[in-house]
């Protein structure tokens, strides 16, 4: 991040924020949307953090953390989203085993939709520490920072976002019988 862009869009000038915005935006989005799992509401809490960001962007007291403290606001914006959406609903249809025995993709799509659904029942603030952590390649100590709480709540929400996905898949692989019914 250029610390002379920060400190220019720090002063008021809107091109300057624009740039900044431009050089952040698709990590921005692709953290909001690994956190809420759905583009409507990942865009919807980008709007909000960039617009809290250009509000609160005169009191950045560090500009060379930048991009640590826009993505502390659009996580903390993942998190209002969030309670304000709607809760996510599925229609599942039971599809039969009997078909090609060459893998067709669908094996694939199937494991990413249990990965999806497993990772939709981790709370939200577990759910952005994994983000962070696993995504962004994060160490724990710099979430904490950025996201303002202790190091040991972010190893915590780790852990517990990790035995959750861990739980979910394995339930879900002992529902499954061979001939796909269920047990």
């Amino acid at each position: 991040m250029d610390r002379d862009l920060v400190e220019q869009a720090r002063r008021g000038d809107r091109e300057a924020f624009t740039v900044l915005v431009h050089q952040v935006s698709d990590s921005l989005f692709a953290v909001a949307h690994r956190i809420l799992r759905d583009s409507g509401l990942a865009e919807d809490a980008l709007q909000n953090a960039l617009v809290l960001a250009w509000r609160r962007l005169p009191h950045l007291r560090e500009p060379d953390r930048f991009e640590a403290w826009i993505h502390r606001i659009l996580v903390h914006a993942c998190y209002d989203e969030s309670q304000r959406a709607r809760p996510w609903v599925t229609t599942v249809r039971v599809l039969p085993m009997d078909g090609p025995s060459t893998p067709d993709g669908s094996t694939a799509l199937a494991d990413r939709d249990e990965l999806e659904r497993a990772f939709r029942r981790l709370p939200i603030d577990q759910r952005a520490v994994f983000v962070l952590h696993h995504y962004l390649g994060l160490p724990l100590v710099e979430i904490a920072e950025m996201l303002e709480i202790p190091a040991g709540t972010a190893r915590s929400r780790l852990h517990y976002a990790t035995h959750g996905l861990r739980d979910a898949l394995t339930a879900e692989a002992e529902l499954t019988v061979p001939g796909g019914r269920l047990a």
